[in-house]
């Protein structure tokens, strides 16, 4: 129910007042961000002294807080801690850890001044060469959930708002102001919304954003059916919804279909708006939005008398996004225990351009203002090993000169990636006899408005591929190991060279604390425990989402939006592969993938034992038990994938879908400990859109516990004897037929 003093203030606002509130207060000409209470936030509302209603500052983003480091007049710099990014924040499938990344989130928005930040974004990896993959978590929406209700948590837990993103099926970035992505119902509630319905159930978000995309052939930022229908009456969310920048064509039908705010707000829609007042824009749909807002502004920290510090603690942050990184890293090959790096293997050879320049996050509104990157190289030796000092002066000297050449492109989009440095084989020989270890590291950058490439980007680049042959030839004729770090924000491709190596280490972009991170996984300091959340194809063309990426252009060029971008051309992208989505997809039509869904190796060996569970399920859940046992010879953390195989019924289903997951604490050897896992109604029922219902058909359902979906150790079963039913409203609908793939 809304508060009285809402209320109040509500009825004190003149009409004209009521319009600026639903519009932010702009954005400046230049993106360099907005300059009011805290410069370089991305947003604010309208500040109402008169009425005691302070500015609400909206800040991005999912990889940390980001605001402009310097002020005028000031000498001071306002750094933010870059943590990192959401896919390897996810690899570590570890809820307590995200929410302690959260709240480290939450205590420096809060202290430089921020209500909202805008994260976690939370779309789903569909196809690997989106953009934006990096902000979002994984390719499966139970896990996607999970973790952005653990950030959400954690960032709350501040009093400052948290925002989910992209309200929904936002999952490609070409064109994406005048997208329409079509997707049956099915796939929508199964895949794509799921998540976003997972974090509000779990964490009560302060926010949600909605996405730039059409949805089906209408704006998801105009959508009743998405905003009002499953956001409000279905989940029953109570936040507000803001749009995505300068998303959407219509300020009228945003706020009518419950779209609160309107982001950064323009003039344009401040007259829109005014002028069609109690004609297509009802008072009432104004009042209901407006009181949403003055409701979210009084309940930041700073309506309620909160004076930010503008100093919080970054070096316990820093710790914070060193350990994230650290476990959020996945070791997907280790052949001849050739990591973690032994005493007698101290002298290393980095090769590549990224061992001395790091990525640490995306661009756009991923990025951070950090203070610092620690290289590889500088985290390699802050541990104690031996760098070899001839090879580093090359690629320094390359970088030099590379980031001379390379052309300037504004920091919202993704830089020209340097050429990688051709090194004389003679060195590259000479240095397999000096040094122990060869470390190759291969670095990709992505961010916002563009999406990926196959060439060059996907598939590595003859000259990243000529790197790998000739460092391994020189130091396997020696008798050397050659470890490759993957310094990436998501998928590539990787079958075609894998085994030219005798490691590969993916600690994607791992923030300013990156190379520390990923020296603790190499030396041993952390055993890694991180677990892929996107599968991992042999080729491309191995995925069904690979066939209709990034969608079908037509009609005359238009702008897209007021970003200094070309202009785009209309485009449609068909969901036709339906809920078959990564290793749904792979396991129902028989193709293997390179690397599985929850897939990644340890320094130890875990054994699965005493599985068990109820025989009927009966009541709203049930659960599920196992005992893992460390039977290696080194402390570790094993994750517990729970996977669930329905029987045959009305609907086709993969043969199995991620339905629960738990995380050991570090067990030394010998240790056991008992993991409990939880299968609820929800885990049994998918969409039937015939009866525009969820349905769970009676019979025997199979649990499967294992450390990857291809990878299950122990199975229970159970038996539903009645079937479930959970009827929703009707919404978001195709305007013409869908022909989805089936197994």
């Amino acid at each position: 129910m809304s508060d009285d003093r809402a209320r109040g203030l509500l009825a004190r606002l003149t009409v004209q007042q009521k319009v600026a509130l639903v519009c932010g207060t702009g954005m400046s000409r230049d993106f360099l961000g907005w300059g009011g209470r805290v410069p370089g936030a991305a947003g604010a509302t309208l500040e109402l002294p008169e009425l005691g209603l302070p500015e609400s500052v909206h800040a991005d983003g999912p990889a940390g807080v980001r605001i402009a480091p310097t002020r005028d007049g000031d000498d001071r710099t306002f750094y933010a801690t870059a943590f990192p990014v959401a896919t390897a924040l996810s690899c570590s499938w570890d809820v307590e850890l995200l929410e302690s990344v959260g709240r480290a989130m939450g205590e420096e928005a809060l202290e430089y001044g921020v209500d909202f930040l805008l994260g976690p974004a939370m779309n789903i990896h569909r196809n690997p060469l989106t953009g934006r993959n990096f902000e979002y978590l994984s390719e499966d929406p139970l896990l996607s959930g999970r973790a952005a209700a653990a950030l959400v948590r954690g960032i709350q837990s501040t009093g400052v708002a948290a925002t989910i993103k992209h309200f929904a099926a936002n999952n490609t970035e070409t064109s994406r102001f005048v997208l329409d992505t079509v997707v049956s119902a099915r796939a929508l509630r199964e895949i794509y919304l799921r998540g976003f319905e997972i974090a509000i159930s779990e964490a009560s978000p302060g926010a949600v954003m909605s996405a730039y995309n059409r949805i089906n052939g209408q704006y998801a930022s105009q959508s009743v059916d998405l905003l009002e229908t499953i956001l409000r009456e279905d989940w029953g969310f109570e936040g507000i919804v803001m749009t995505d920048w300068f998303s959407g064509d219509s300020a009228v039908e945003q706020v009518v279909a419950g779209n609160d705010l309107l982001m950064p707000g323009t003039q344009g829609q401040l007259d829109e708006l005014n002028g069609e007042i109690g004609r297509s824009l009802p008072m009432e749909a104004l009042d209901r939005n407006v009181l949403r807002i003055i409701e979210s502004v009084l309940a930041t920290p700073f309506a309620r008398g909160h004076n930010a510090s503008e100093a919080p603690d970054l070096p316990a942050h820093a710790a914070v996004a060193r350990r994230a990184g650290a476990e959020g890293t996945v070791l997907l090959a280790n052949r001849d225990a050739t990591l973690p790096l032994s005493p007698d293997d101290q002298r290393i050879a980095a090769f590549g351009n990224t061992s001395y320049d790091l990525i640490s996050g995306g661009t756009g509104s991923g990025d951070v203002n950090e203070a610092y990157t620690v290289s590889l190289v500088e985290g390699l030796r802050a541990a104690g090993l031996d760098v070899d000092a001839e090879v580093e002066a090359r690629y320094l000297a390359h970088l030099e000169s590379e980031r001379e050449r390379i052309p300037e492109r504004p920091w919202f989009l993704p830089q020209e990636r340097p050429v990688e440095l051709g090194l004389d084989q003679s060195l590259i020989e000479a240095k397999a006899d000096e040094s122990d270890t060869a470390l190759i590291t291969i670095g990709r950058l992505s961010g916002e408005f563009e999406d990926r490439k196959l060439d060059d980007d996907f598939l590595l680049a003859d000259t990243e591929v000529d790197l790998i042959d000739r460092v391994s030839r020189a130091f396997h004729a020696v008798g050397k190991k050659v470890v490759v770090v993957l310094n990436i924000g998501n998928v590539i491709e990787m079958a075609s060279w894998r085994d030219r190596v005798d490691a590969i280490v993916v600690p994607w972009q791992g923030g300013q604390e990156a190379g520390h991170a990923i020296a603790d996984v190499l030396t041993g300091k952390t055993n890694p425990s991180g677990r892929l959340v996107t599968t991992i194809p042999i080729r491309y063309e191995d995925l069904a989402a690979a066939r209709n990426f990034p969608g079908v252009e037509s009609g005359e060029e238009v702008d897209q939006g007021w970003v200094p971008l070309p202009k785009g051309r209309p485009a449609v992208i068909t969901y036709e592969e339906g809920i078959y989505v990564g290793y749904r997809y792979m396991d129902a039509f028989g193709v293997d993938p390179a690397y599985a869904f929850g897939f990644g190796l340890s320094y130890t060996t875990f054994e699965y034992r005493n599985a068990s569970s109820p025989d009927a399920f009966a009541g709203d859940e049930i659960e599920v038990t196992v005992e893992i046992e460390n039977v290696g010879e080194t402390a570790g953390r094993e994750v517990v994938q729970l996977y669930l195989a329905a029987p045959d019924g009305t609907l086709d289903k993969p043969p199995v879908e991620l339905r629960g997951f738990g995380k050991t604490a570090e067990l030394v050897p010998g240790q056991k400990e008992i993991v409990r896992l939880i299968v609820d109604r929800r885990s049994l029922m998918s969409f039937d859109e015939s009866k525009n219902a969820w349905v769970a058909d009676p019979g025997t359902y199979t649990v499967h516990l294992g450390s990857s979906s291809r990878d299950l150790h122990a199975m229970v079963t159970f038996e539903l004897d009645h079937p479930f039913e959970m009827t929703v409203r009707p919404a978001l609908p195709l305007r013409q037929p869908l022909e989805e793939i089936r197994p």
